[in-house]
């Protein structure tokens, strides 16, 4: 049965493997987002409260 002959499957892992650690991550770390979020201010909004008209 040729599935149970580790050579071939081996060294196809190993390269999948290799491009994962290896390739990959750098293009990913590397992605900037278009828009950065912006800080905003540390007040609060003032808020008021609302009654509900429960008629």
């Amino acid at each position: 049965m040729p599935q149970l002959d580790p050579a071939p499957w081996f060294l196809i892992l190993s390269f999948s493997w290799l491009i994962f650690l290896i390739v990959i991550p750098p293009k990913v770390m590397a992605h900037n987002f278009p828009n950065e979020p912006t800080l905003q201010s540390a007040q609060k909004p003032k808020t008021e409260a609302w009654d509900w008209p429960w008629h």
